[in-house]
């Protein structure tokens, strides 16, 4: 059934419901219906009792029967053989219910037997009649039985099959109804999956359906922004790794013709060689992105570390590169869980940052902060311009005598696989930058 039509899916369970539920009413309501039935002819039958005892005269039933539509009473003396025998009743029957008045505890029982091929509801009620114990059998054909549950069970059934008739053109226009805004989410998912996803999706639902429509919309949205995102990513990556190439390619003919742009071998090779050292690190950290990109969508390996001594080993590391520079550190002692490779490449990049625009003084802090430690790395630089500060996490967003506009979106990868947030501030005549990063 899975491989049909949505459509014929829910119709299908809608009639078999149907069904289902018809054929237990096939089964149930008879016998539901029985009983309802017996009990109430018990009721009327002691209905009657009461009638005769209370207002009758029961001692007049001894000559007749009385009956109404569905009721026959017959007067007998519990010990006496001498009575006067019912056509309907055999002997032997009534001899019985004598029997059974004598050793009768309550006043009124009630019984059954099955009489001539039919089922009789009897109730013996003890009375005294001219002074002598007797009791008064009333009794019932099932057959007044009978005829009330067919008469109610057919017209049930006409019922029945007039709903389950009438119900197949609402379930089929319910099928198409639910399944309408299906096929069209399937036709958005397809376009999307051949990369035709500039029209939008519209479903005009608030239900689980619209809800889908939406989410899809929003992938939609997502996947037009990558896709913006990765043509402009290959522009600016095409552009920033053609300069130097060019810069590298162009020194070198020179030497090669025997011409020194910067005066003497020596200078010129050095133009080579930082040339050729931002080409490398262009390309390490596009490999580090993808590198990210293949990690985000897999569970990532944590383990505890010790993010001061992190700190500490970065900072020893990087800052002999401008060794006139001033540090303050102020680092408390903070164990956290993660990736320490990734935490590693993620400080280089800040301490970099600051040691690049940096006049004189960097300041580096790790606080606790309630739930967080704060990392805060200050320095005396110039501000970041106020138009790119929302955007200098993208990739290839540079600020003033930026180089490589990679490096601080590596930083918001890496804070982001941690659950940290990472934000930069104009503050104290400088700039700094402060990752949240959870305990």
């Amino acid at each position: 059934m899975k491989n049909k039509p949505l459509a014929f899916q829910i119709w299908l369970v809608f009639s078999g419901i149907l069904l289902v539920i018809s054929l237990l009413l096939l089964f149930l309501f008879p016998t539901t219906l029985r009983s309802f039935f017996t009990n109430e002819i018990y009721k009327t039958i002691e209905n009657e009792q009461l009638v005769l005892t209370e207002y009758g005269n029961p001692s007049a039933l001894k000559n007749e029967n009385q009956k109404d539509r569905s009721v026959d009473h017959l007067v007998v003396p519990i010990q006496s053989r001498y009575y006067l025998y019912s056509e309907e009743l055999p002997k032997d029957f009534i001899t019985q219910t004598q029997l059974l008045a004598a050793n009768q505890e309550n006043s009124v029982e009630r019984y059954e037997k099955n009489l001539q091929n039919q089922t009789l509801f009897y109730v013996i009620r003890k009375i005294i009649v001219n002074g002598e114990p007797s009791f008064l059998l009333s009794y019932s054909w099932d057959s007044y039985r009978n005829d009330l549950v067919f008469t109610l069970f057919r017209q049930l059934m006409i019922v029945m099959l007039i709903v389950f008739l009438f119900s197949w053109i609402p379930s089929i226009w319910l099928a198409r109804y639910l399944s309408k805004p299906l096929v069209q989410l399937e036709k958005h998912v397809t376009n999307i999956s051949e990369q035709a996803w500039h029209e939008p999706v519209e479903v005009d639902r608030k239900d689980e359906i619209g809800k889908l429509g939406q989410t899809i919309e929003t992938m939609r949205k997502q996947l037009v922004r990558k896709d913006e995102a990765q043509q402009t990513l290959l522009q600016n990556i095409s552009h920033d790794l053609k300069t130097p190439v060019m810069v590298i390619r162009g020194y070198a003919q020179s030497v090669q013709d025997g011409i020194f742009p910067k005066g003497d071998l020596p200078h010129t090779m050095e133009v080579i060689q930082e040339e050729s050292e931002k080409l490398e690190k262009k390309i390490k950290d596009l490999l580090y992105l993808t590198k990210l990109d293949f990690l985000s969508t897999r569970k990532p390996i944590k383990s505890p570390f010790q993010l001061d001594q992190l700190l500490m080993d970065e900072v020893e590391r990087i800052k002999w590169a401008r060794p006139q520079l001033e540090w303050e550190l102020t680092i408390q002692e903070a164990t956290i869980i993660g990736d320490s490779e990734q935490w590693e490449k993620l400080i280089e990049n800040l301490v970099e940052n600051a040691l690049r625009y940096s006049k004189q003084y960097i300041t580096l802090s790790l606080t606790d902060y309630n739930h967080y430690w704060v990392l805060r790395i200050w320095n005396d630089g110039p501000t970041i311009d106020e138009s790119v500060l929302d955007k200098l996490f993208e990739p290839f967003q540079k600020g003033n005598n930026g180089e490589f506009g990679l490096g601080l979106n590596i930083v918001k990868r890496i804070a982001d696989l941690h659950e940290a947030k990472v934000r930069a501030i104009n503050e104290n005549n400088g700039a700094a930058f402060y990752i949240d990063i959870p305990k």
